[in-house]
C-alpha cells in the first residue's frame, strides 16, 4: 500500500540516502526457539517506552514484570547488557534480545575491521573473485589509529569528500564532511588528550584469541589502551541515487531471517555537494532532518520499500532491481559471516538488526551501518504500523509459547534466508548456492501478505498437534 501522502512526492528531487531493513538473528535451538513445555503465561520485562512496550502489553499471555521481579523475556537496552549480562542467571526458556558482544557488528569501527579480516579470508580461501563480493563498503579508516595510512590515501586522491562519523554515536550526533586535510588536522588537534569517561564511548571488546578462547579484559585496561573517542573516516558516495531492514539472526549455526518491509530514507532538502556543511542534505537521520524548517512530520523523509522498489522497476526495469536486490542479500550475509567466528553465541540470545544501506546512482549497494538497536520509535502512522508488525513477527519467530516446529520457512512478514547454508524459495529445493536456477529465499519489498500467512501457518501447527502420530 502506497503512503498515503504520496501525490505531494511524484516528482521528487531528493536524494535517497539510506535503506533500512529490518534482520532478525537467534540463538540456536533444537525445536524452535522458545519453551519446551508451553507456560500458562510469560513474564516479560523491558525499559523502552515505544511502539515495543505496545506490542508487549497486547500479546496474550504475556504479563509485564517490573522493577526486580524475574523475567522469562527481557527486551534490554544495550546499557543493561553491558553491566549485567555475565553476572545474570538465565533458566533455559529465558531469552534475551542482544548477543553478548553485539558491538562486533554493529560499531562502525569494529564491523569494518571484521569486514576486512572476512575478505582477507576469502581471499585466502577461495580467490579474488569471491573476495570481490565483499567489496560493499567504502574505503573506511579508524581514527586517530590510522590517521597516517589515511593521509596517505588522501594525498592519492585529491579534491574528494569525505565523512568522519563518531563510532559510538548515533542520530547523526558527531558527523561532518571534510575536503581538506586542515580540517582532519584541526579534529585531531581537538581530540588529543580526551579521555574516555563512560563505557558507552568505547565497549570491553572481547577478542578472541589463536585457540579460540574470548579474551575479557576489564573496561579499565581497554580505557588505558584507548585514550579518545574513536571516529571512522569513509570516503563519502559522491553520486547517490537521485529520485526525483532489519533481519533477526543466530550464529552457532547462523541462521537468519529477513523481514519484508522496510523504509527508504532520504534528505528533505535537494542534493547537492556544493554545500558539505549542509547537515539536512548529507544526514537523512529523522532526528536530524525532523529539525529542518521545511519538515512536515505528517510526511515524513521515508517511502515504504515496497513503494521504492516499484519505483526502480518502473525507471530500470525489473532485472535491474532484482540484482540490486541480490546484491543485498549478499550484504546481509557476508557481514554475518563475517562476525559469525567472534560473536559469542548464546542459546538465550536473540538480535533484531537495522542495516543501513545507500544506494549510488549505478544501483550499487553500500554498507553504512548496523544498527543493534535500531529506533522502535515511529515518527508517522504508517511508521508505526510497520514497527508494530515488525516487532509481532519477531516475537513470532523467538517463539516464547512453542508453537513452531523449527523446519518454517516464513513467519508473517520474516523469510528466513540462511540456515547454515542459503535457503531455497523452492520448496524442497537443495540448500546450496550455485545450483543452476537456484534463487534464494527472500522477499525484500514485495508483498507482505503477513497476516494471512499467520492465519495458515497456527492453522496448520495446531492441525498437527491435534494428528496423533
Amino acid at each position: 500500500m502506497l503512503a498515503p501522502w504520496k501525490k505531494s512526492y511524484d516528482q521528487p528531487r531528493q536524494h535517497i540516502k539510506k535503506q533500512r531493513h529490518y534482520f532478525a538473528d537467534k540463538g540456536p535451538s533444537s525445536q524452535g526457539y522458545g519453551f519446551s513445555k508451553q507456560r500458562a503465561s510469560i513474564r516479560f520485562k523491558t525499559t523502552l517506552m515505544n511502539t515495543l512496550m505496545d506490542v508487549l502489553r497486547n500479546r496474550p499471555g504475556w504479563v509485564e514484570v517490573k522493577d526486580e521481579g524475574e523475567w522469562d523475556f527481557y527486551w534490554c537496552d544495550v546499557s543493561w547488557l553491558r553491566e549485567n549480562f555475565d553476572h545474570t542467571y538465565m533458566g533455559e526458556h529465558v531469552r534475551i534480545s542482544h548477543f553478548r558482544n553485539h558491538y562486533e557488528l554493529t560499531r562502525k569501527n569494529y564491523m569494518v575491521k571484521n569486514l576486512k579480516r572476512f575478505r582477507k579470508q576469502l581471499e585466502r580461501e577461495a580467490g579474488k573473485l569471491e573476495a570481490a563480493k565483499c567489496d560493499f563498503f567504502p574505503k573506511t579508516f579508524e581514527m586517530p589509529c590510522e590517521y597516517h595510512l589515511f593521509v596517505e590515501e588522501f594525498r592519492k586522491n585529491p579534491g574528494i569528500t569525505w565523512i568522519m562519523k563518531p563510532v559510538a554515536r548515533s542520530q547523526g550526533k558527531g558527523i561532518f564532511l571534510f575536503r581538506r586535510l586542515k580540517d582532519i588536522m584541526d579534529w585531531k588537534k581537538g581530540t588529543a588528550g580526551k579521555k574516555l569517561t563512560s563505557l558507552e564511548a568505547q565497549p570491553a571488546r572481547n577478542t578472541v584469541n589463536p585457540s579460540g578462547s574470548h579474551d575479557t579484559r576489564s573496561s579499565e585496561d581497554q580505557k588505558d589502551e584507548i585514550p579518545v573517542e574513536n571516529y571512522v573516516a569513509q570516503r563519502y558516495i559522491e553520486n547517490p541515487y537521485l529520485i526525483g531492514g532489519e533481519m533477526a539472526v543466530s550464529y552457532i549455526p547462523l541462521r537468519a531471517w529477513l523481514y519484508r518491509d522496510g523504509f527508504a530514507r532520504f534528505s528533505n532538502t535537494r542534493f547537492t555537494l556544493n554545500s558539505i556543511d549542509d547537515q539536512y542534505v548529507h544526514l537523512t537521520n529523522v532526528a536530524v532532518q525532523k529539525t529542518s524548517p521545511d519538515y512536515h512530520p505528517k510526511k515524513g523523509c521515508k517511502w515504504m520499500l515496497q513503494r521504492f522498489r516499484q519505483y526502480l522497476a518502473s525507471k530500470h526495469g525489473p532485472e535491474a532491481v532484482e540484482t540490486l536486490f541480490s546484491d543485498m542479500d549478499n550484504i546481509f550475509i557476508r557481514s554475518l559471516q563475517s562476525v559469525q567466528k567472534v560473536i559469542i553465541s548464546d542459546k538465550h540470545c536473540f538480535e533484531l538488526y537495522g542495516y543501513d544501506i545507500l544506494i549510488d546512482q549505478d544501483l550499487k549497494p553500500w554498507l553504512l551501518e548496523v544498527n543493534a538497536s535500531p529506533s522502535l520509535t515511529a515518527s508517522s502512522q504508517e511508521d508505526y504500523e510497520l514497527k508494530t508488525c515488525l516487532l509481532e513477527d519477531t516475537l513470532h519467530i523467538v517463539d516464547m509459547e512453542a508453537r513452531l516446529t523449527g523446519r518454517e520457512k516464513r513467519v508473517g512478514g520474516f523469510d528466513l534466508m540462511w540456515n547454515d547454508g542459503p535457503v531455497s524459495r523452492e520448496e524442497g529445493g537443495p540448500d546450496l548456492s550455485g545450483m543452476g536456477n537456484f534463487v534464494t529465499n527472500t522477499h525484500l519489498g514485495c508483498v507482505n501478505d503477513r497476516k494471512k500467512q499467520l492465519r495458515q501457518l497456527f492453522r496448520s501447527l495446531q492441525g498437527q498437534k491435534k494428528t496423533p502420530n
